[in-house]
């Protein structure tokens, strides 16, 4: 090595040497590598500062590779060179050793068997490397053509050879001769908006990459790579002198760095490779291991990836502050082509915002608020200038109480909920500058809180934001045309900055102890009785809040075909203009939630009740509706319809029999003579009426499949277990039979897509025919589940729970089972219901990410709700036991599956 090289206290380099001499070396080189592995490994877990580990690493490594490299003969003229990373002097414990093989001069042929050798004998002690060999001219002219090689050249030092090689590389390829700061940094800023966008542009993704996504390791990298290679220096701290980093910036970015680089040495480790996500699994570990225990509150994995969150986002904050610096004093060169005097505290030059003076926010602090009601009331305004933004970040902390309490204050902040241009934005951009969260305590402690779940797809502070970012864009018309109720519903609002402030506040109480609906309520009734609301308006936010979920429960828990239902909610709402705000809220709320999630079933659910409350409200709601009134009335329909077919009266009473008023009360006419007649067309032959089409007002929103059965027993288990071997999922299930044992079941149901299929013509028959099948010749085959787990589904080991109650209105007694979601499972839960003599009446089935919250309608064998708690107890215990055994089967088959990978 050709500089004094790092005391090493865990490697005896003597006795190592002597180890060599006295036997094989390969065997030598091994066992002190995986040595120093085991120790490396030994001082992470025990706590040591990881910036230490990461640096002794590549100290290490650089001894094997320079007594490897002497064990051959080498003249001057070549160099054996880190690069990349391990040239900066990092290395994780799977990460690349990144090496380059520097000739002065194209002389392959002279070094080839040397440099073979030594490439093999890396392999053989089992070092992972990547390397390259090349000529100086080589890599000059391979970091003219690619940038990324360019890159890898700054970061370059010696391990072993003539140093005076490496300084004509750096002449070389540096930007007096190739690369010149302008063209590499609108290069690397541009890799950098590919690289974030690939990631979703967000810092929040549930399973982040810690190196690539935006806030991860590489957009340090990047600051760093662009910086140095303007100002020509060799490391970040000396760009405080240079004035492109303040000393308070420099610790920040080295804190993050080190927790970005002890997640990152945890996932190695835990992975046995070098995979950069940060998996659901190994978050729980790393949390355990980095000592977040849970409590009442919230998990430990919730408290370490708030952490996490909230370090990546104040990286992104300092990155994207110092590129916008860099754009200015590179390419703009601090040129200015216009400038317009906003006020006597702002003026916009060349579309960017800034401070007219360097002590605004230190006489005006108001102004910290203000420069965001500016941005949100000209739409000209790109963004704010770097400088502005550190005088932000430099003078946010003048945000108190004494300012939360400036009438003035209150009135700039109600003025920015009322701005007319892209109101998300800026209160994203006052959340990443530290505004939002000091004006409102209340929102900063939710900022980086992430829910461990599949369904919350976004921690609650990005959550919220996209809740009013939804909002807004319902004034689009492609958004009202995907959304055409809602849309409307939200332009005829009276005062939309009521619904704003519902959903800022809405979570706002996430992951404090008790329903955090309540507390919400009673933080945004402060915050407008502080903000100068009328009592009208703060009774109607606040009720806003507490009821966020009332609309969503209703719509996929309850059967909202069901007068009494509807006439219950529209009790609750109480008014149009409260069920209007609940809409829009609601529809924005789900879809900020998880995209994915919002399915046309379920937006034709939520439309479906909206309407009829509103229906109702007209109608009063002194006058509900009588259930028996509503089945007579849909019957007197149906059979009007029928005789229009030439079926009379007495044949359709034949079908129906002594079906419960409930089928003809889910159901609608239309349906009921489509049913009917089909049947009566069957006449006495054994195999199953099924009829499949799309449902839907104007676009299909799930496919209908409609089955009718003489004698058959099981059928839904039968059912359910076909369906998901075609992998369809049932939205929906309205199961009815009669005393004869006749079945009137109706599924909905959506394909692998979330879409309805009622238009492919092969695949319906293709499943009529084995429903048709399946429930005429049943088997133990039927209930095999052929589709497996997911690998994210696998790692959440929530345990099942069923809760029991009856319901004397609909003569039921109802099970609600939440547990995680799996192939298979109403099958299994209907086999459950064969065993105990149940008859399934109806099910409400949602789907809320990792975990279902299912609700089964039951009774006995006489139609009647469960009176034995003995029974009901029994089902309730069994329900749990046989879900939670077969989760624990996922979960082993898991394990088992990783451990073969590995072997």
């Amino acid at each position: 090595m050709n500089e004094a090289a790092p005391l090493l206290l865990f490697f005896d380099e003597r006795r190592f040497l002597a180890d060599i001499e006295q036997g094989d070396d390969i065997t030598s080189f091994r066992n002190a590598i995986a040595a120093a592995n085991r120790h490396f490994d030994t001082r992470f877990y025990e706590g040591e500062h990881i910036d230490n580990l990461i640096y002794e690493r590549a100290q290490f490594i650089d001894r094997m590779l320079s007594h490897a490299w002497r064990r051959f003969e080498w003249d001057k003229n070549i160099s054996l060179l880190a690069v990349g990373g391990y040239g900066r002097g990092e290395l994780h414990p799977h990460s690349d050793i990144d090496l380059l093989i520097l000739m002065r001069r194209n002389s392959h042929k002279r070094y080839q068997k040397n440099i073979e050798g030594f490439l093999t004998f890396l392999w053989d002690i089992q070092l992972k490397i990547g390397h390259s060999v090349r000529s100086l001219s080589q890599c000059v002219e391979e970091a003219k053509r690619d940038i990324t090689v360019a890159t890898t050249l700054m970061e370059t030092r010696v391990i072993e050879g003539d140093r005076a090689l490496l300084e004509a590389l750096q002449q070389k390829t540096g930007p007096r001769k190739i690369w010149p700061s302008e063209k590499f940094f609108v290069a690397k800023r541009d890799e950098q908006i590919a690289r974030h966008k690939k990631h979703g542009n967000t810092e929040y993704n549930l399973e982040p990459n810690v190196k690539e996504a935006p806030g991860g390791l590489r957009d340090i990298q990047t600051i760093n790579w662009v910086a140095k290679r303007h100002y020509q220096v060799t490391s970040l701290e000396e760009l405080i002198d240079k004035g492109f980093l303040t000393a308070k910036e420099y610790m920040q970015l080295k804190r993050g760095q080190s927790f970005l680089w002890k997640v990152r040495y945890g996932v190695h480790l835990l992975a046995e490779r070098a995979d950069e996500r940060l998996l659901f699994d190994h978050q729980r570990k790393l949390a355990a291991q980095f000592g977040f225990e849970d409590t009442e509150e919230r998990m430990g994995v919730e408290k370490f990836m708030q952490q996490y969150y909230q370090a990546v986002l104040v990286l992104r904050e300092i990155s994207d502050a110092m590129l916008q610096y860099l754009d200015e004093v590179i390419l703009k060169k601090d040129k200015t082509r216009e400038t317009t005097v906003l006020n006597e505290r702002f003026q916009v030059r060349d579309n960017f915002i800034e401070t007219v003076g360097d002590n605004v926010f230190a006489t005006h602090p108001s102004a910290l608020l203000e420069i965001f009601c500016l941005l949100g009331e000209h739409s000209n305004i790109e963004g704010i200038r770097a400088a502005t933004i550190r005088q932000i970040r430099q003078y946010r902390a003048l945000i108190d109480d004494n300012f939360r309490n400036d009438p003035g204050n209150k009135a700039l902040f109600m003025r920015l909920l009322s701005c007319p241009n892209l109101l998300s934005l800026q209160l994203q951009r006052m959340t990443r500058y530290g505004v939002l969260g000091r004006y409102l305590p209340e929102f900063g402690r939710i900022i980086g809180q992430m829910q461990h779940d599949l369904f919350h797809i976004y921690p609650v502070d990005a959550h919220t934001l996209q809740v009013i970012k939804n909002m807004r864009r319902f004034d689009r018309p492609e958004v009202a045309e995907r959304f055409p109720v809602a849309a409307h519903t939200y332009k005829n609002l009276p005062k939309p900055e009521l619904l704003y402030i519902a959903g800022l506040y809405h979570d706002i109480a996430k992951g404090r102890r008790g329903d955090h609906s309540s507390l919400g309520a009673e933080e945004v009734t402060r915050f407008a009785e502080r903000h100068g609301l009328s009592d009208q308006e703060t009774r109607l936010v606040a009720w806003l809040v507490e009821h966020h979920l009332l609309m969503s429960s209703t719509s996929q828990r309850e059967d909202i075909g069901d007068p009494a239902i509807i006439y219950k909610f529209a009790m609750l709402v109480g008014d149009q203009l409260h069920l209007d705000y609940l809409f829009v809220l609601t529809v924005a709320d789900i879809n900020a939630t998880n995209p994915t999630l919002w399915t046309s079933w379920k937006g034709s659910l939520m439309r479906q009740l909206y309407m009829e409350t509103r229906r109702t409200l007209e109608r009063g709601l002194t006058k509900p509706v009588d259930r028996f009134d509503w089945a007579e009335e849909t019957k007197r329909h149906a059979i009007a319809k029928l005789q229009l077919r030439d079926i009379s009266r007495e044949q359709a009473f034949e079908v129906w029999q002594d079906l419960d008023p409930e089928f003809f009360i889910r159901e609608n006419a239309s349906d009921i003579c489509r049913y009917t007649e089909a049947i009566i067309k069957h006449g006495d032959d054994p195999a199953p009426v099924i009829l499949i089409k799309d449902s839907g007002v104007e676009v299909p929103v799930a496919t209908q499949i409609f089955i009718h059965t003489k004698g058959l027993n099981n059928v839904f288990p039968i059912t359910a277990a076909c369906l998901d071997q075609l992998r369809l999922t049932i939205q929906d299930a309205r199961l009815n039979s009669n005393s004869s044992g006749n079945t009137f079941d109706t599924f909905y149901v959506l394909d692998d897509d979330n879409s309805p299929f009622g238009d492919q013509g092969d695949v319906l028959d293709n499943i009529q025919r084995t429903l048709s099948h399946v429930l005429q010749n049943p088997s133990n085959s039927v209930f095999a589940i052929q589709r497996r787990t997911s690998r994210q589904l696998k790692h959440f080991t929530l345990r099942t729970a069923a809760n029991i109650s009856n319901n004397i209105d609909l003569g039921v007694t109802m099970l609600e089972v939440v547990t995680p979601d799996r192939p298979g499972l109403l099958a299994h839960l209907g086999r459950i219901f064969m065993r105990y003599n149940l008859r399934l009446q109806g099910a409400k089935i949602a789907t809320l990410g990792e975990r279902v919250e299912d609700l089964f309608y039951l009774t006995d064998q006489n139609n009647a709700p469960l009176g034995n708690p003995e029974l009901c107890s029994q089902l309730q215990q069994t329900v749990c036991k046989e879900l939670d055994s077969r989760n624990q089967e996922d979960l082993k088959g898991e394990k088992l599956l990783q451990m073969t990978l590995i072997q």
